[in-house]
């Protein structure tokens, strides 16, 4: 856990929501010199900043609001501190909470140097980093009609199953159909076949968009890590996008923790027991290497014989987040020294 230690004249608390935001000034004495909620707005913004000069600090809570205010300080040369949602909750959490107590808690956080630091993403990757993301939403709803698609048929005990991978070739979706005979079966299946195909359509539309928006600026390290076996297209843009900047991690085990690649224990008077907070961290990176270490398997018999090695020793679900662990360690270290993918170290550990 960082936090923000930076002195200044005035430390400036906002307590943000979507239309209005709370905000808190204090100076470097621990004073309240402002107290008021207000309309989200720049100009509101502006007023504020102006009237306390240029050795301020701006700090919220990291929550889905913060983009404009991120932005608003970056084009000023205004220090801003973005707060980690979580570990402020469990720092200022008392009994009575309000938008004016959250404030002057925030403000007083940044005088105190106790305000725990949430990575502020770079405004000119944000746009390709939330396409992505949406369009892992959008195919997990598809991947969810394809599975109900799938119970139904086991459901109506229809003697031809269906084939998961054919479903996705609208060739074969136009017979699902015709399998029910029940007119309302026949109406539920049409709808989720049409949903399917719209879903399908927005992916497709989707990653052309981030293609388009990638491919003039793709990094270096987009090759580096296409070196990795069955990594795709969207696994190291997903990847990349997530991070960030590398050498925000200072060391591996930082970075697993951020994965979500890593449990948590808790040690209290000699006692060592398994911690909780295991979400902690980013969920979409997560993803990335748990599907990552699925497709790493695919036609290649090393990966397959060490996934089997893993299996008999530790089981199905432990293997395979050995495996995704193992990649996010890989990809930690081929992004620090720009290497690309050494088969033998991998799967020997020299």
């Amino acid at each position: 856990m960082r936090f923000y230690k930076n002195q200044h004249q005035f430390y400036i608390g906002i307590d943000l929501h979507a239309r209005n935001m709370y905000v808190c000034v204090i100076n470097n004495l621990g004073e309240k010199v402002f107290h008021k909620n207000m309309p989200c707005s720049v100009d509101n913004l502006e007023t504020i900043t102006n009237t306390f000069g240029k050795d301020i600090v701006l700090g919220v809570e990291c929550i889905f609001t913060w983009y404009w205010i991120a932005d608003f300080c970056a084009e000023r040369n205004i220090e801003f501190a973005l707060g980690h949602a979580l570990y402020m909750a469990a720092i200022y959490k008392g009994k009575t909470k309000s938008d004016k107590i959250d404030s002057e808690k925030i403000a007083n956080m940044l005088r105190g140097g106790f305000f725990p630091l949430a990575y502020a993403y770079p405004k000119e990757n944000r746009a390709v980093r939330d396409l992505l993301r949406r369009r892992l939403y959008y195919v997990r709803q598809k991947a969810e009609l394809s599975v109900h698609l799938q119970n139904t048929n086991h459901q109506y005990n229809i003697n031809e199953p269906l084939i998961a991978s054919k479903i996705a070739t609208k060739k074969y979706r136009d017979t699902i159909g015709e399998k029910f005979s029940n007119p309302a079966i026949v109406d539920m299946v049409d709808a989720d076949l049409y949903l399917y195909d719209q879903y399908h359509l927005i992916i497709s539309k989707i990653e052309k968009q981030i293609d388009e928006l990638v491919k003039l600026q793709l990094p270096q390290e987009f090759k580096i890590l296409q070196t990795i076996p069955s990594f795709g297209f969207v696994i190291p843009l997903t990847i990349l996008y997530e991070i960030g900047d590398i050498s925000r991690f200072k060391n591996v085990g930082d970075f697993l923790s951020y994965a979500r690649l890593v449990k948590c224990t808790h040690n209290s008077a000699d006692k060592k027991e398994s911690g909780g907070h295991n979400k902690i961290g980013n969920v979409h990176l997560k993803w990335a290497f748990s599907e990552a270490a699925v497709r790493i398997l695919s036609g290649n018999p090393e990966a397959q014989k060490w996934h089997e090695r893993l299996v008999s020793r530790y089981g199905k679900a432990k293997a395979m987040s050995i495996i995704a662990q193992k990649l996010g360690r890989t990809v930690f270290y081929m992004l620090k020294r720009k290497e690309q993918f050494d088969a033998i170290k991998f799967y020997t550990g020299q």
